[in-house]
């Protein structure tokens, strides 16, 4: 288990600030927060890559000990991957894996090489070195090298900025696998919430260098306590009922005959896995709801919320 207790970072001015909050064992965690909440440097200082101003970070009731004090800072158990990606520039993609897998007999090695050569789609330029690596190609690279390394914590901070969908899917199930194996504590900070949905299982919300909330993803998608929250998650929807502002997803609504409210079709976009249909309000707010055939027959609606 890791635990934050009253940890706080400190420049100029408070980065973070009161963070006390616990990583259970075996668990997918999600971070969100706008830009400068002090999320990355929450994942330095969980790795141990930062120093903290006060406070103290525990591994497995074990005080971890940032750089100011550790020869080589960081330790083998818990791999941060960010947007430095940590690689050895002059070394090939190949070689950036076999470093990490060195210990393990020589058959092992080759086949572990090549199990994450294909995750990340690598094998094509395996002779490569890194330093002229893209940077999407850099990005998945450093991941693979931290799953060489067979941490029982990995930390990603942004890691799919620079991937395709088909990929991102592909990294992501691979993840949640390894998570059920091997009970690795998985903790992801995006910047789009949506690619969270399904794949972590409790949410911690940043916002000011402070947790204002910790709660199950479900939950923090379904009921956001305001817009700007549940901006963080994806689309929402506000609308003015009876007087009072209701935040509902695009799925959250029913069609009906009569009582609800009025909505006027727009048009409708089909993704290939959903079509998104856009309405305007009787006060001319736009809207968007989801559906499986496209909606422009539909003149009323209710909100049927699912939490």
């Amino acid at each position: 288990m890791l635990k934050l207790i009253n940890v706080g970072l400190k420049y100029d001015d408070w980065v973070l600030k009161g963070i006390s909050t616990e990583f259970e064992s075996s668990q997918i965690y999600g971070i969100v927060g706008q830009s400068g909440a002090g999320k990355t440097s929450l994942l330095k200082i969980i790795s141990a890559f930062q120093d903290v101003t006060e406070g103290d970070v525990l591994f497995n009731e074990e005080k971890l000990i940032g750089p100011n004090q550790k020869l080589v800072p960081g330790y083998d158990d818990i791999q941060l991957v960010n947007q430095d990606f940590a690689l050895e520039p002059y070394h090939t993609v190949e070689q950036n894996i076999r470093e990490k897998v060195l210990s393990r007999p020589k058959e092992v090695q080759v086949e572990l090489i090549n199990e994450y050569l294909d995750l990340v789609e690598l094998n094509g330029i395996r002779q490569r070195k890194a330093i002229i690596l893209s940077g999407g190609e850099k990005q998945r690279l450093a991941i693979a090298r931290a799953l060489a390394n067979e941490p029982r914590v990995l930390l990603l901070d942004e890691p799919f900025v620079h991937l395709d969908q088909r990929l991102k899917y592909k990294i992501l199930n691979y993840l949640k696998e390894l998570n059920r194996i091997q009970g690795t504590t998985i903790v992801i900070v995006s910047h789009d919430g949506v690619d969270l949905m399904g794949f972590a299982s409790q949410i911690i919300y940043l916002k000011d260098g402070r947790v204002k909330r910790n709660d199950l993803v479900s939950t923090f998608y379904y009921q956001p306590k305001d817009i700007s929250e549940a901006e963080l998650m994806g689309q929402i929807n506000a609308v003015e009922v009876s007087g009072e502002i209701k935040l509902f997803r695009p799925n959250e609504y029913r069609v009906v005959e009569s009582n609800g409210f009025e909505v006027q079709f727009i048009k409708s976009l089909d993704t290939g896995f959903v079509v998104l249909n856009y309405f305007k309000t009787k006060d001319h707010k736009e809207i968007l709801l989801s559906s499986l055939k496209p909606l422009e027959g539909v003149k009323r609606i209710v909100i049927d919320k699912i939490l």
